[in-house]
């Protein structure tokens, strides 16, 4: 933990949630599109691989006359996660291309989507925010080709993506397999550590740094080891996201909790409260899917601690990540078993 680093203008304070806390809560989702069926277009050459079947990261089509090279797109923003607008654009820009990434895919262009209360907040910030988005999708070895801006009363920031990946070699969420280790290429807590920024103002380097860290390495590793099922972990928690690689696999996943990892002063501001309102109807929802057994409150809260450009739960051994648990045959019962 760093000392309070006082700032302007405090972003966080003009939204009503933060990062993927935002998010519309999964249950509700569910619902909403739950019997919106893709029709299959008649007369085009474009296959959809990938759509809102499975609710994977991204959507996938293939190319005319291009067999081996597949378009990954997606759309991701929301509301200050942070205060400094710097670091909220690099971490919004790393949050969409994740997406990309979580599907093994290589982002080449972006678009901005922003949003911005131009009567409360001066321009001046919302440069910021673009120049760190822009950063980031540099790193990505990224084009970033102009965007959108509207009017509104809370600033939001992110990204649509396109991307390309090979199709014979897609990171999916439903083809896990029993017998498979399941990997986590970056440590939870973000969502309780982000919230504690919220109401505090202390500044959290150690999840700036997570957050802004892209996950290219970590995809580039689990191709490499031959993995082909993924998805990333961010609003829905690592139970929300567990549960719906498991339910598009058809297995039931068993977490071994003590191997979870946390970043530092995680536990710390669960026990003081920093809790989104978010983070407990992602447990909510995955309850009635998951069997906790002697797990404490605690660690219940922290395992659908909705993150913000968290890191990639891959089926597979990813080297230098930690194995936190394994997929086994449906048990009929349940889709998340702790250990």
């Amino acid at each position: 933990m760093t000392p309070t680093r006082q700032a302007t203008v405090r972003l966080t304070q003009f939204a009503h949630g933060g990062g993927c806390a935002c998010k519309i809560p999964p249950g509700e989702l569910e619902e909403v599109v739950s019997g919106l069926t893709v029709p299959q277009l008649t007369g085009g050459d474009t296959p959809l691989l990938v759509g809102l079947a499975t609710g994977d990261d991204a959507a996938v089509v293939t190319l005319p006359g291009r067999p081996g090279t597949a378009v990954v797109c997606t759309a991701d923003f929301f509301t200050p996660v942070v205060d400094d607008p710097y670091d909220w654009g690099r971490i919004a820009a790393a949050n969409a291309l994740s997406d990309v990434y979580a599907m093994g895919g290589r982002p080449v262009l972006a678009v901005n989507l922003l949003a911005w209360p131009r009567d409360r907040l001066p321009f001046e910030l919302a440069r910021e925010v673009l120049r760190g988005g822009l950063d980031i999708a540099t790193e990505a070895g990224c084009h970033i080709g102009g965007g959108h801006s509207v009017e509104d009363p809370e600033p939001k920031y992110g990204m649509a993506v396109t991307g390309i990946a090979d199709p014979e070699r897609l990171l999916r969420n439903d083809t896990g397999r029993p017998g498979l280790p399941l990997s986590l290429t970056k440590p939870l807590g973000l969502g309780v550590l982000n919230n504690r920024h919220k109401v505090t103002g202390e500044r959290f380097a150690q999840a700036v740094a997570t957050m802004t860290a892209l996950n290219r390495d970590a995809a580039e590793a689990a191709l490499a080891a031959g993995a082909t099922c993924a998805t990333d972990v961010t609003g829905f928690g690592l139970l929300g996201h567990l549960h719906k690689l498991a339910k598009a696999s058809g297995v039931t996943a068993v977490l071994d909790t003590a191997a979870v990892p946390y970043l530092d002063g995680a536990r710390e501001a669960v026990r003081d409260g920093f809790v989104s309102g978010g983070t407990r109807r992602n447990l909510e929802w995955v309850a009635p899917w998951t069997g906790f057994g002697t797990t404490d409150a605690d660690t219940r809260l922290l395992l659908a601690d909705a993150q913000t450009s968290g890191g990639l739960l891959v089926a597979g051994e990813v080297p230098g990540a930690p194995v936190v648990g394994e997929l086994v045959p449906y048990d009929g019962a349940h889709t998340i078993v702790l250990e």
